[in-house]
């Protein structure tokens, strides 16, 4: 019997898999987000169409551990250190529109005949932009780079942090309603507090004695460091949950915790793939939950609130960087981005229906908005510059006569190099201390902890990260970096379609990069291939080097004072 069980549910979520990759398909060709293709298929495995989503423990509990890996990557973005040197656009742009979406959210809900409570949750939801679309869409059209693609994740950066205080809140609050009725409430509740605190503080004395030095310690082995990233981030967030301030909180600490790591871009690289994968139960399980037929009397208020979300968010950013000194045309931009509401924004209602607060009602309408706007707002980023010029003849309003901030200002937030360079061993920081000699910025990248370590001691700017991880590499300034240069170890077998240096040049390619590579081999058929693959330089270590020898010994090129100490001799 067990096993029929087991077979029926293997069935059950094979079935949802593969309606998942049919309707992504579809939602591919017609240019949306997943997910949009994602709630469609709840809705379609639902009872109200298919009715094959029936074993809702089992994809309850894969949507609790995609929202848990969700937040533990929202909380490793949130680096103290970058919070407190965020430009004042994104500061007072961001909360800005947090707080006008927020008052004129909650108004429009009490017009239309929300209660106070219920207004003030659709509010908040609707004051979260999806951070995966924005970053999705600016990358496709290479605009991640651009000035009001750097404002728009700072927008991103101030509601990550909105979020992390609204999770707070709503865990203090819940806990007060569970215990409302009770004679010890405020005793349950500063329980609660003191155990926050206490989480809080340990999380501080992870971050500052034991974050860096053990996650240094497990990136040796990638895949180790992954499954630490899992499980300790299912860990805090059993934690959190089992004291009472909610497993959302305590995943999100786990990230939190270590964000100011030199491996935190390699650890949601990594992940990203992952967080989709659970999401998508998270997805099915919402739309699975909607009652079609209940929610035709959403349908109005979610077409009003909609437009509210789809207009109101980017003139308000419109308005607010206009009224700083920034163009037209990048404020309209930057302002599109936030055209839409998140997957936080669900997640956020879905704590209030299992609090109480709100009802499945509620939530389904903030769907039905998060439907909408997430469709509309991926045609107006994609066709972003068609809009403007449309609607540019009526934008003056918001642009100062001198809109002094881009013409003096905007330069100051370019993180432009020279050189981004792969591979940081003996060769490869050799030329970059050559580079730098030079008076170059170069920007170090390499997947040994000690090298990383070795060359920040230098004095280089330096992530850890892998070059044949596509997500790594999109992250990278390549917009405003004139050479990337690849100088790791050439494999005994030579260029393989899995060579970090054939990745590098299809993977920097397909990103829109427009600048110049060079590449390292040690084989003339290597090389040829390598050119192929439009390298504009391929560097040959032993055929350099005799070369400037025999330049040095006819006395016709300088002999270097001092050599470079690498990592390896150092050891």
């Amino acid at each position: 019997m067990t096993t029929a069980i087991e077979s029926y549910i293997f069935y059950e979520i094979a079935a949802l898999l593969v309606l998942a990759a049919g309707v992504g398909f579809v939602g591919l060709l017609l240019r949306q987000p997943l997910i949009v293709s994602f709630i469609a298929v709840g809705i379609i495995a639902g009872p109200s169409v298919l009715d094959i989503a029936r074993s809702d423990e089992q994809i309850d509990l894969l949507a609790e551990l995609g929202i848990a890996v969700l937040l533990f990557l929202v909380g490793l973005k949130l680096d103290f250190n970058l919070v407190r040197t965020l430009g004042p656009v994104a500061l007072v742009t961001g909360i800005g529109q947090v707080l006008f979406t927020t008052v004129f959210g909650f108004l429009i809900g009490l017009a239309l005949g929300l209660s106070a409570l219920v207004a003030i949750y659709v509010a908040i939801a609707l004051t979260f932009s999806s951070t995966i679309i924005i970053v999705k869409l600016l990358s496709d059209k290479r605009e991640i780079d651009a000035l009001h693609g750097r404002i728009a994740l700072g927008f991103l950066i101030v509601q990550d942090i909105v979020v992390v205080v609204a999770m707070i809140a709503l865990s203090a609050i819940g806990v007060g309603g569970a215990a409302a009725g009770d004679e010890n409430a405020m005793t349950e509740v500063m329980r609660v507090l003191g155990y926050g605190i206490a989480m809080l503080a340990f999380v501080v004395f992870f971050i500052r004695y034991v974050a860096s030095p053990l996650v240094e310690t497990l990136s040796k082995a990638p895949e180790l460091l992954v499954s630490f990233a899992i499980g300790w981030a299912a860990l805090l967030a059993a934690i959190g949950h089992y004291l009472g301030f909610g497993k959302e909180l305590g995943g999100l600490l786990a990230g939190v915790s270590l964000a100011s790591t030199p491996f935190r871009e390699a650890i949601a690289a990594r992940l990203a793939s992952l967080r989709d994968f659970l999401l998508l139960f998270f997805f099915i399980a919402l739309g699975a939950s909607l009652d079609l037929s209940a929610l035709g009397a959403s349908i109005g208020p979610a077409i009003v609130l909609s437009l509210f979300v789809l207009i109101g968010n980017p003139l308000i950013v419109l308005a607010i960087m206009g009224a700083m000194g920034y163009r037209k045309r990048t404020g309209f931009l930057a302002g599109l981005t936030v055209a839409q509401i998140s997957e936080f924004s669900l997640i956020f209602m879905a704590m209030g229906v299992a609090i109480g607060h709100v009802t499945e009602e509620a939530l389904g309408l903030v769907t039905l908005v998060g439907l909408v706007t997430i469709a509309a707002s991926t045609y107006m980023i994609t066709y972003s510059h068609q809009l403007y010029a449309v609607f540019e003849p009526v934008l003056g309003i918001f642009e100062r006569r001198h809109p002094e901030a881009e013409d003096s200002g905007s330069s100051d937030a370019d993180q432009a190099y020279d050189a981004i360079l792969f591979g940081l061993g003996r060769y490869g920081l050799g030329i970059a201390s050559e580079l730098r000699d030079s008076g170059k910025r170069i920007l170090g990248v390499d997947f040994s902890p000690e090298a990383v370590r070795f060359a920040r001691g230098q004095g280089f700017e330096v992530l850890f990260g892998d070059a044949t991880d596509p997500e790594f590499l999109g992250h990278l300034p390549l917009g405003r970096t004139e050479w990337l240069v690849m100088a790791v170890p050439e494999h005994d077998t030579g260029l393989t379609h899995d060579d970090p240096r054939h990745t590098l040049l299809r993977g920097a390619r397909a990103l829109g990069f427009t600048g110049k590579i060079a590449v390292a081999a040690h084989r003339s058929t290597t090389a040829e291939k390598l050119q192929a693959e439009q390298a504009e330089l391929v560097l040959m270590p032993y055929r350099d080097a005799a070369f400037a020898a025999a330049r040095m010994i006819a006395g016709d090129a300088p002999v270097p004072a001092v050599a470079v100490e690498t990592p390896s001799e150092r050891l």
